[in-house]
């Protein structure tokens, strides 16, 4: 199976990949950082949906990237991680 980083390496020979990549970006590296965090602490979605308190298919739209979630479901993956949700602007 390959992994996610794989899969980008391989897709990102496509222009158009590339420019969609780069349009939402923002969005990936939420996602990124949702796997990232639940990783780290272990869990497979499953385990982080139950922590959440809520549906496996939930986590799974968090981690890909294709909705934009708004605070409350990051806060609840920082609490179920023992993380931290942190936002900050920076200059572009």
């Amino acid at each position: 199976m390959s992994t996610v980083e794989e899969l980008h390496k391989r897709w990102s020979r496509d222009a158009d990949y590339r420019e969609a990549y780069e349009r939402l970006g923002p969005e990936f590296a939420v996602a990124r950082a949702v796997v990232e965090a639940r990783r780290s602490a272990g869990f497979t979605q499953a385990e982080l949906a139950e922590r959440m308190k809520t549906t496996q298919s939930a986590v799974a739209r968090l981690e890909s990237g294709r909705v934009p979630p708004t605070t409350r479901p990051l806060e609840k993956v920082a609490r179920a991680t023992g993380t931290r949700l942190w936002i900050r602007f920076e200059s572009a």
